[in-house]
Order: structure tokens, then C-alpha cells, then sequence
């Protein structure tokens, strides 16, 4: 028995190298396809890393980023070869959408300052490729309110794609305990300091929060609105490193990447590395670990109300994630989360798969809760007209009531990317108004015509970029924000 043991182990781990040794071959192989390696997908700047940024302050970290642009206006910008001095690449200086031309370059870390003393400040943290931007919005709600908002661009973003291929997961959350800790300046010893995070940057603050809780000099945030945060993602990440590992020969430099695209947006990376992936996937990683350990030892307690924005339909993150990682191991602390439905009444139902329809009674678990639950859907099967449907924490009875808005018929979810963005942003609204602010409207296209045209996927434009339920989440956020 012990031999023939001992001679199937083997077999099998024979097998798996062989199998191993095939994927390599064929991720190679696979990876040379398409349209070569661009000047942002090979020139690396020299960003900011974790052991230098805890040595800085605000300013300091904004001088660093100064020199950062100028790099790379210099060694991209300036060095483009001619037949890339395109209207839709972000990086020719004479294109409509470089974002140097702007009258405010939102890739770069901002800080808006209310009239008068602030009473409180909010750190305000982007996603995985993205940009300052993408909160700008509500930023300024705060900023109206009072607060002193600082949006922070983490290292590795804002500039070039292959930025993110010399970066790990620690180098953000080291720029998080920076604007955190300019927040506790600004807000001085007792004004509340929120944390505002959106995908990527959710995880970020809830680092930051756990770390609080076991680090005294770690600054304590006293509120976090996370938007479609990143508790979990899909399974392929946690093997994306290994797709990469064909780029240590140079021949197969393009294996570092899982995805090439003309860089047309503004504020946002089109291409994405393999390392991307796999920080991202090291930090959820790290992020769930740490709540069971906080758990088990009874210290969530000391975690501040958490207000969470996620559609039900999300392919980046992980829904299921944000409830099985996260709200069940929440304390009894006034958290809440909003959960917007798909569309139960438009004109695309018969294209929908069946399968989607029981997602939410599979991932919710039964009331009692120790948190707020509030789902956003149709009133009815086929109505447009939206209701909130909320069961507050410890009960079990429904409360409904209608929020005034339209779920529009030819939308048939939101997705990942667009809960932070109002119809009418310029960049990424459907209403984005006669001329646009940074050179193009993506929101707004409706292409029709041929395949195999358009330098975009096809995807890109289907996947909704804006949120109908804007104002309802901006009037959340701000019932949340201390009344003056």
C-alpha cells in the first residue's frame, strides 16, 4: 500500500509540473499576440515607496509628486515618436484629453478648503488604476459642509501603466497613514476625520481602520463610507502572479501584462499589469485575515459606523465578499449597507440571465442583524420608480419607502465603476453637458457601426460609467456628516 502510495504522489506531481510547465508555454505564447509594448507600458517612474513616504509630510509628499509629473513629462510627453502624437492618446501634449492641458490635473493629490474654520476633515481614496478624480464630487459635498477634503493619490497612479509594476500594496496604505495624519492637522486634537474610499481605496481605508484599532499612533477615523469597496475579488487574481512569470525573460516582457488598450482616458489606466492584480489580491488577503483575528479577540468593537454603497451586480469586486468578510463580523455600531438591485423593468429583461434574479437572497443573511440593511429596487415588477426598502439592525420588519427616482429602461444594472459618479460629470455621465471638461465624454457614447473600428472594447462602452441614484447616495453620505 505504501508503494503504490508512493508511486501515484509522484505520478500526479509529475502531472502538475507538466501541467504547470504547458500554462507557462502557453501564457508565452499567448502573450505576444497583439500590438507591441508602448512607451507608458515600459518607462517606470520613480515614485514613492513606503519606508520613504512615512518619513513625509503633506507638502513633502506633494513636492515629490511635482518632481513625479515633471519625470514623466520629460521621459514620456516629450519622448512620444510622431506617429504617436495622437488626439486620443492621454500622453501627446496636444491632445484634448492630456490631462497637463486641464485647468486641474485631478491624476495629482488635491485639497479643498471650506470657507471659514474647518470643523473636520475627510481623506478621500481612489480605486486600483484610477485617479483623484473619481471622488471629486464628494469631495466638495464635504467641503461645503466644512470639512477640509484630501484626496490623496496613492503611489503608482496618475502617471503611466507601468507604474504599477514597481509598487506592492504597502506603499498605499503608507500613503493613507500620510493623509490621515495631515486630516488629524487640519481637524486638530477633537474634529472628526472621515474616511471616504472607493473600490481599492475601501480596502485602504479599512486598513487603516483595523490599524487603529491595534496601534494607538495610527490616526482612528471616525467614519467610513466605503463604495464599492474591495473586501474580496475573483479567484483569478490569486494566481495573476503566476501569468506573469514568463516576463523574467525579456522576449516575453508582454506577459506582465493581462491588458493592452490605447490610453484614452484621462484619470484612469486603460492597460493593467499581472502586479496589479496580484496586490490587490494580497491585500484582501490581508485585510480578511485581520478582521477574524480583531474578531476572535472581541477589539471590532472599536471599529467607527460604516456606511457601504455596492451593486448587487459587480464583476470586480466581490459582493458576497463584502457581507461574508465584513458585515457579519461587524459589532452593533450604527453600520449600514446600501444595496442597489438590478433592474427589475427594463427592456432588456428577456436578454438577462435567469441566475441573477436569487444573487441576494443567497448572499444576505436572515434578520436579525447587527447592522442596517437598506436594498434600493424597483417598486415593482415593472415599474421604474425606485424604493428603499431598509430592516434596521436587531429587527426583522420591512420599512419601504419611494426616494423619487427612475431606474431608466435601457439600464439594466449599475456596475463596479460607476455608484461615485453623478449623470451629469463630465467625463463619465450620461448628461455631461455641451462641452466637455477634459476633452471627451465617455459616459455619454452610444456607438453604432461595425466591429473591429473603435480602438475601444467593446465592453467599455456598455458597462455603465455613471449612477442614476447619485443623489441619493450623496444625500446618505451627507446624513452622515455632523450637523454645523
Amino acid at each position: 500500500m505504501g508503494r503504490w502510495t508512493l508511486k501515484w504522489t509522484k505520478r500526479l506531481a509529475l502531472l502538475a509540473v507538466g501541467a504547470f510547465c504547458a500554462f507557462l508555454v502557453i501564457r508565452a505564447v499567448d502573450s505576444q499576440r497583439g500590438p507591441p509594448l508602448e512607451l507608458w507600458h515600459s518607462f517606470v517612474p520613480q515614485d514613492l515607496h513606503a519606508e520613504r513616504i512615512d518619513q513625509l509630510d503633506w507638502s513633502g509628499y506633494l513636492a515629490a509628486e511635482e518632481r513625479l509629473f515633471a519625470e514623466l513629462r520629460r521621459e514620456v510627453t516629450d519622448q512620444l515618436e510622431p506617429d504617436r502624437q495622437t488626439p486620443d492618446n492621454r500622453y501627446f501634449a496636444g491632445s484634448p484629453i492630456y490631462p497637463g492641458g486641464f485647468a486641474q490635473d485631478w491624476n495629482r493629490s488635491y485639497l479643498l478648503e471650506p470657507e471659514g474654520p474647518a470643523r473636520g476633515a475627510v481623506v478621500l481614496l481612489h480605486g486600483l488604476t484610477d485617479a483623484p478624480y473619481s471622488l471629486r464630487h464628494i469631495a466638495r459635498r464635504y467641503r461645503d459642509d466644512g470639512f477640509v477634503a484630501i484626496g490623496i493619490r496613492v503611489p503608482a497612479h496618475g502617471t503611466v501603466p507601468a507604474a504599477l509594476t514597481d509598487t506592492v500594496w504597502e506603499d498605499w496604505a503608507a500613503a493613507t497613514r500620510l493623509a490621515m495624519r495631515e486630516a488629524r492637522r487640519r481637524a486638530g486634537p477633537d474634529g472628526p476625520i472621515h474616511m471616504v474610499g472607493f473600490s481599492n481605496g475601501g480596502a485602504l481605508a479599512m486598513k487603516q481602520a483595523l490599524d487603529a484599532i491595534e496601534d494607538p499612533r495610527v490616526v482612528r477615523p471616525d467614519r467610513l463610507v466605503l463604495i464599492s469597496p474591495m473586501i474580496g475579488i475573483t479567484a483569478f487574481a490569486r494566481f495573476a502572479g503566476l501569468a506573469g512569470l514568463p516576463a523574467m525573460l525579456p522576449s516575453f516582457a508582454k506577459a506582465a501584462w493581462l491588458s493592452r488598450i490605447p490610453e484614452f482616458n484621462p484619470f484612469k489606466y486603460n492597460s493593467f499589469p499581472v502586479n496589479g492584480a496580484r496586490q490587490s489580491h494580497r491585500l484582501t488577503q490581508v485585510l480578511q485575515q485581520q478582521i477574524r483575528t480583531l474578531s476572535r479577540a472581541g477589539r471590532l468593537e472599536q471599529l467607527p459606523p460604516i456606511l457601504t454603497f455596492q451593486s448587487v451586480m459587480d464583476f470586480t469586486v466581490s459582493t458576497r465578499a463584502v457581507i461574508s468578510a465584513l458585515y457579519e463580523f461587524l459589532p452593533a455600531n450604527g453600520s449600514e449597507l446600501v444595496l442597489f438591485d438590478r433592474n427589475r423593468n427594463t427592456k432588456l429583461g428577456p436578454l438577462l440571465r435567469p441566475a441573477f434574479d436569487a444573487v441576494l437572497a443567497r448572499m444576505v443573511p436572515a434578520a436579525p442583524r447587527r447592522w442596517r440593511l437598506t436594498f434600493i429596487t424597483n417598486a415593482g415588477e415593472n415599474e421604474a420608480e425606485m424604493v428603499e426598502r431598509a430592516v434596521e439592525a436587531g429587527t426583522t420588519e420591512e420599512q419601504e419607502r419611494r426616494i423619487g427616482l427612475l431606474y431608466p429602461r435601457d439600464v439594466y444594472s449599475l456596475s463596479h465603476v460607476a455608484l461615485p459618479f453623478p449623470p451629469d460629470d463630465s467625463l463619465y455621465g450620461n448628461q455631461p453637458g455641451p462641452e466637455p471638461e477634459f476633452g471627451v465624454s465617455l459616459g455619454a457614447m452610444a456607438a453604432r457601426g461595425e466591429v473591429g473600428v473603435l480602438i475601444l472594447a467593446l465592453d467599455s462602452l456598455i458597462r455603465i460609467s455613471w449612477n442614476p441614484f447619485y443623489d441619493y447616495l450623496l444625500a446618505r453620505i451627507g446624513e452622515a456628516i455632523p450637523p454645523r
